[in-house]
């Protein structure tokens, strides 16, 4: 029934504003000047011909086939359409997201259910609903972008991982990285930490098998002993038997509280989670080699092609840009902004605790975030040529609007950070924090254009692993992205950009 209503109430937003779009913005827009064409040619049969502009994989353009094959029966039979390819206008193919969006949001609910049991199907189609609606996935929706897809493709493979359908999870990946090649990250942060997940089952397995036979063999040792003792030593046999149920009660508890309480260090966390995996590395391997089958296919496709994307490989060469990191943090804080008020005061209550070391932790973030601003922080050309992107005002009229602000914000990414982590750190393991942060700076660190479509599928992961109990906290958070979407979509209908014509000038004006 919960995913019934979360897919019913994301159609009532996704249908009619589809529609508006279309109405008002019949033409391909941004991206799309690159993305409709391309999959106009694989409608015709053309899949030769190849956009030079374009950087992502073609799963996109067959997800549309797929599609569109599947209306064209009954277009065809209600003639509306005598061939397939004339089914391939720019609002067809925008529906394809505006369906797969659709998907996403059950996706979204399953994920909830799987990951917080405890939550119940009224929160979890509240909260999938609500999350259905961040702004960066929901404007994107109307629009024939690959990043619903994609998000939608790893939210499928997370979420068949976690039913340990690895199979599955990895044609799953494959299909992710089709639409965007940046996901292998993802398949793989994903493939660790359920091998992870899977070894410490086995081990826990392991461990509940041998307290059991070493119970029967105590229980076996105990049985011989009691019938070579007199029938009158009842009293000694009690205390015997006592003292023996005790012994076993403590052995298993000391073993369930290895398996659900790992050792308190990082560094121990870190060295117990490789021993495990050590002790059943070939069950594991057999486990997760659909991954590493997948991961081979797509190194082979790099080395081949020379690059990780396929079109504009100058524009999009790999760089060291760290500050897109810190830039992610302060997206992401902000996009949780309900939360900081319980947040903040967890923050300065575990700052208080220990003084010495978090200043000390602070001053270290501090200087990472300056030598991340001022060494590696990237003014990309498709920035500053198009004043259609958030990002192009942000960075002209906030952070360059003084030499000094740049800096300035240094302090907000490093709180950004630590509200991150604290957020993670209340739900997730240690090890788990740190691997989400590594997925996320192999992501984001390579790209040279600041992009917040880039941070929709680390936000995802974030906040389905983070402890937002509150319902009202939801509710603030739903309320913000509606003020989001509703402000964002007014711009994009009612006003337009036109391109200016004067000599000299390559911008676009209200």
């Amino acid at each position: 029934m919960g995913r019934i209503a979360v897919a019913a109430v994301v159609s009532l937003w996704v249908i009619p504003i589809s529609v508006l779009v279309d109405r008002v913005v019949p033409d391909p827009y941004m991206d799309e000047i690159f993305h409709i064409p391309q999959a106009q040619r694989y409608c015709r049969g053309d899949f030769g011909t190849w956009d030079p502009m374009i950087t992502t994989p073609p799963g996109l353009y067959y997800l549309s086939l797929v599609y569109i094959a599947s209306l064209f029966p009954t277009m065809w039979f209600a003639k509306f359409a005598p061939t397939m390819s004339s089914i391939c206008s720019a609002a067809t193919l925008r529906s394809t997201n505006a369906f797969v969006a659709v998907i996403c949001s059950v996706l979204i609910y399953d994920l909830l259910i799987q990951l917080r049991p405890t939550l119940g199907e009224k929160k979890a189609t509240i909260y999938a609903i609500l999350l259905a609606s961040y702004p960066l996935h929901w404007f994107f929706t109307f629009l024939y972008y690959t990043d619903v897809a994609s998000l939608t493709a790893v939210l499928a493979m997370y979420l068949a991982s976690l039913k340990r359908k690895f199979w599955l999870s990895a044609m799953l990946g494959a299909l992710a990285t089709m639409f965007r090649q940046t996901n292998i990250i993802w398949m793989f942060f994903i493939a660790a930490n359920s091998a992870v997940s899977y070894a410490e089952n086995l081990y826990g397995q392991d461990s509940v098998l041998q307290n059991k036979h070493k119970t029967m063999l105590e229980d076996n040792d105990l049985l011989s002993h009691n019938r070579s003792t007199p029938i009158s030593s009842g009293l000694r046999k009690r205390r015997m038997h006592n003292s023996s149920s005790n012994s076993q009660q403590s052995v298993f508890e000391r073993s369930e509280f290895s398996l659900h309480h790992p050792p308190a260090g990082f560094f121990d966390e870190i060295l117990d989670v490789i021993s495990k995996l050590w002790s059943l590395k070939w069950k594991v391997a057999i486990a997760f080699a659909p991954f590493v089958m997948v991961l081979l296919a797509f190194v082979t496709f790099v080395i081949w092609n020379g690059s990780i994307v396929l079109g504009a490989k100058e524009a999009h060469a790999v760089s060291p840009h760290f500050a897109q990191m810190l830039y992610f943090g302060l997206c992401c804080a902000a996009a949780l902004g309900p939360v900081h008020f319980t947040q903040a005061t967890c923050l300065y209550q575990s700052f208080r605790k220990n003084k010495i070391f978090h200043s000390f932790q602070v001053l270290l973030a501090l200087v990472i975030g300056f030598i991340a601003v001022f060494f590696f922080s990237i003014a990309h050309p498709y920035l500053l040529a198009d004043n259609r992107h958030y990002p192009f005002y942000l960075w002209r009229k906030v952070i360059q609007v003084h030499w000094m602000m740049k800096y300035l914000l240094i302090p907000l990414y490093v709180y950004s950070w630590s509200f991150i982590i604290s957020i993670l750190g209340e739900r997730q393991r240690r090890i788990w924090v740190l691997s989400y942060v590594i997925a996320t700076a192999l992501v984001l660190v390579p790209a040279p254009l600041i992009e917040f479509r880039y941070y929709t599928i680390p936000f995802y992961f974030l906040i389905l692993h983070s402890k937002i109990g509150e319902t009202s906290n939801w509710l603030l958070i739903g309320s913000l992205y509606a003020v989001v979407n509703i402000f964002t979509m007014y711009l994009f209908l009612f006003r337009p950009f036109h391109w200016d014509h004067e000599p000299g000038t390559q911008r676009f004006i209200w």
